[in-house]
């Protein structure tokens, strides 16, 4: 694999591809970029501003107007990454059930997914990143060497983010968990510009039988095929 490669992890909310990547980035020393996160920026700046997120025209001029910068993380508080607004650190701020409820309604708008898709290739083209999202090897970064989709069932994704929660001393239903699974994975798949899909190139992996450490040696096993850069 070339030093400065591109890798592009794609699948539904909570299939492992967050994990994984961080794991990959770790491995490797690249940069670890959720691409999901530019999307929660956008909410959240919403959110702030008092703007109504089902105003497309508003949202979509909002994405257009604001600067979003991820970059190596700067301090040592368990973040992936910083996520910069115009120069303002929301790292942890867009992480809140207010905006979960609204993120999905967000990233269907076209022009959004079209300013955010290049904030993330301006980034990513610069290789040495394990981006994750779920059009980065579709749309995104089409070009990257490596493209991996990942998948797991609707309820094993709804208990994994349920046990995440309940380890944070968060109170939250399996239910509510799982309907938001449900309606997110409905939003993402349908959308008219860039849904939820694997890249034709991409390998596609199914983690609901398997560990994280068992995840992450397959993808180990898949950036040392010598096709890879």
């Amino acid at each position: 694999m070339r030093a400065d490669a591109i890798i592009a992890i794609d699948g539904p909310a909570s299939s492992g591809k967050t994990t994984l990547g961080r794991k990959l980035a770790g491995h490797l020393g690249y940069l670890f970029f959720d691409s999901g996160v530019m999307y929660r920026a956008v909410a959240y700046a919403a959110l702030q501003r008092q703007i109504n997120v089902h105003d497309e025209a508003a949202i979509s001029r909002l994405a257009e107007s604001i600067r979003i910068d991820v970059a190596a993380p700067s301090r040592k508080d368990g973040r992936d990454h910083d996520l910069l607004v115009d120069g303002q650190d929301v790292t942890w701020e867009v992480f809140t059930p207010e905006v979960d409820r609204c993120v999905s309604i967000v990233a269907a708008y076209p022009a959004v997914r079209a300013a955010l898709s290049a904030q993330q290739r301006r980034i990513g083209r610069g290789g040495r990143v394990v981006m994750v999202g779920r059009d980065i090897g579709t749309v995104v970064l089409p070009e990257a060497d490596l493209k991996i989709y990942l998948d797991a069932a609707a309820e094993e994704r709804a208990g994994r983010r349920y046990r995440e929660r309940l380890a944070r001393g968060e109170s939250i239903g399996y239910d509510d968990i799982l309907e938001t699974i449900l309606n997110r994975d409905a939003i993402d798949s349908s959308r008219e510009v860039a849904p939820l899909m694997p890249a034709a190139d991409a390998i596609l992996l199914n983690s609901d039988e398997l560990s994280v450490e068992e995840v992450f040696a397959i993808a180990i096993r898949l950036l040392e095929r010598p096709e890879i850069g």
